[in-house]
């Protein structure tokens, strides 16, 4: 082993072992974080703790189906999962092929496809106007979020894999099997 390559290896084990005596870092209950995402030609946000995995260009298979939202399946990790185009699923036309998939946290298992990822972002709760109040919501929007490029709604993941086992003849609750 030259020097060069053995003071490298010697920094990387002094990095590795200086990481377990760094406390851990914690993340504010006061933050919320979030996916900003483009549907349908417009700005949006998704809850990153009700998702599980972002993909993009994941192949999906078509399937024949009388349901527009159903793009197909795809598999994740060894589970064929239907997957559904978000836009048509918010009501915009059904675009091209879409390249990004999300992965729905929660049971059973569906993905979202959507045309654009903006970027992540970690938010103020109070940032975060939240629709969960007394009145009685509808659709798959729950709330707003101010960000520095504007003002999103924000995508309910579980009212949207909601929506979408309706538009296939189902009526599912969370975690139902």
């Amino acid at each position: 082993m030259t020097e060069s390559i053995q003071t490298r290896v010697d920094r990387l084990r002094a990095d590795f072992d200086r990481s377990f005596a760094v406390p851990l870092r914690t993340l504010d209950d006061d933050a919320v974080e979030l996916l900003a995402v483009g549907v349908g030609g417009r700005a949006y946000a998704m809850r990153l703790s009700q998702t599980s995995g972002l993909y993009p260009d994941r192949p999906v298979t078509p399937l024949p189906t009388s349901v527009p939202a159903l793009r197909g399946l795809a598999g994740f990790a060894g589970v064929v999962v239907p997957v559904y185009d978000l836009a048509a699923l918010l009501g915009h036309p059904i675009a091209d092929e879409p390249r990004w998939l999300v992965l729905a946290g929660g049971t059973p298992p569906l993905a979202l496809a959507f045309h654009q990822l903006d970027h992540h972002v970690r938010v103020p709760a109070g940032d975060v106007v939240d629709a969960s109040g007394s009145t009685p919501v509808r659709g798959c929007l729950r709330g707003m979020v101010r960000l520095p490029d504007g003002d999103r709604p924000i995508i309910d993941v579980p009212a949207t894999r909601a929506l979408a086992h309706r538009m296939a003849g189902h009526e599912l609750t969370e975690g139902t099997p």
